[in-house]
């Protein structure tokens, strides 16, 4: 694993109105890691995971991406730069085919149309699923296909960091294990992943490194290895007590 470092947020802080959502937390994701933020509903999970994308303003502190400043960047020029976003609630284009959704997420890309199909039939290969339907609705799908189909279409883009928001949110347990078995796979294909996830075990087991965020605080982090361990994680999240 590399040393290099994809993203640092540095004294991010982050408000609707009066209410601090990010209270001038700091984190880092390295090249090749996964690295996973768990924590309870309200805790500042998403929000943090949409302002690295750009989709919500910083109001202090930075965001860096390969060591560049991208804090005031809108979101769709980061994407060209390498962050992509596996969305909460999947959010596919319903009423496209499950093709023309991975098309979408190469839409900003330059390459010869051939490259694109290559990598659209790399796709298929990650997502055997996928080719099945490819020719599908998206929005008649089910949860764990579209959840699938979220992934690939933010893998289309390249990214050099695929930040997965909750990536198993309403799945059945069997579907579940498979998304994780993929995230698994992801990371042997070299893909840098920002993991924020209700599933606590789950999460931690696949991370190199984790952080809890806590009512917009980063409270204790360390391996995944050492988190799951925890007796203050296992008691709040782990259903351990």
């Amino acid at each position: 694993m590399s040393n290099k470092l994809v993203l640092e947020v540095d004294r991010l802080e982050v408000r609707y109105g009066a209410i601090e959502a990010i209270k001038g937390i700091s984190l880092h994701v390295a090249a090749g890691e996964i690295v996973t933020i768990i924590g309870g509903n309200g805790a500042g999970k998403s929000t943090l995971m949409k302002t690295i994308s750009g989709l919500e303003p910083a109001a202090a502190g930075r965001v860096l991406f390969a060591g560049q400043d991208v804090t005031q960047m809108p979101g769709h020029l980061r994407v060209p730069l390498g962050i992509a976003q596996s969305p909460e609630g999947r959010q596919v284009f319903p009423d496209q085919t499950v093709l023309d959704n991975l098309l979408l997420g190469a839409f900003h890309r330059k390459d010869a149309q051939s490259v694109i199909d290559a990598e659209v039939q790399e796709q298929f290969r990650i997502f055997p699923r996928l080719k099945e339907r490819q020719d599908q609705m998206a929005g008649t799908m089910s949860g764990g296909e579209q959840q699938m189909l979220a992934i690939a279409r933010a893998l289309m883009s390249r990214p050099t960091l695929l930040l997965m928001d909750e990536p198993s949110l309403g799945l059945a347990p069997l579907i579940v294990k498979e998304i994780f078995a993929i995230i698994r796979a992801l990371k042997e294909r070299g893909v840098t992943i920002l993991l924020v996830e209700q599933m606590a075990n789950q999460a931690l087991g696949v991370a190199d490194r984790a952080y809890v965020l806590e009512t917009g605080r980063i409270t204790l982090e360390g391996s995944g290895a050492e988190l799951r361990r925890d007796p203050k994680v296992r008691a709040a999240y782990l259903g351990a007590h």
